[in-house]
């Protein structure tokens, strides 16, 4: 699915407000202001999205906002979170990889000033035949 948007309950209290999303448990964050509260809230939405349809979770359908009640002190919105974007934020986040070389390969490289990193990507790209990187989820080029 490419959007989400999930109803959120945001409850104030001493130190700003307190989000859960009651369709999605686990998913809760907060926010020092209402606006903080808010963008916090977006992230911890697609985050926790992105993790369960990486682990192929199934995600339940979003409740009514109109079906859900709280209490004096809380208000529920409407978050959104669309995919496309994170999908692709993840799937090009720089990771930490361990190498080893043998020293005198790596002297000669740091005297060449090689930039290692590009060099192990350019390799692995044409290893495996991509340019960029494919979704795991349509086993297509993205």
């Amino acid at each position: 699915m490419e959007r989400y948007i999930y109803p959120a309950i945001f409850e104030r209290d001493e130190d700003g407000y307190s989000i859960t999303f009651p369709d999605l448990p686990g998913c809760i964050t907060c926010g020092d202001s209402l606006e903080d509260a808010y963008l916090m809230a977006r992230d911890a939405l697609e985050l926790h999205l992105y993790g369960m349809e990486e682990d192929n979770d199934d995600i339940p359908s979003p409740s009514k906002p109109e079906r859900i009640t709280v209490n004096s002190d809380s208000f529920i919105t409407l978050v959104e979170a669309y995919m496309p974007l994170i999908r692709d934020e993840m799937a090009n986040k720089a990771i930490k990889k361990t190498l080893t070389i043998p020293k005198w390969l790596n002297d000669l490289g740091e005297n060449k000033k090689v930039n290692f990193s590009q060099v192990l990507q350019n390799a692995l790209k044409e290893k495996v035949g991509v340019y960029d990187y494919y979704s795991k989820k349509s086993k297509s080029k993205v």
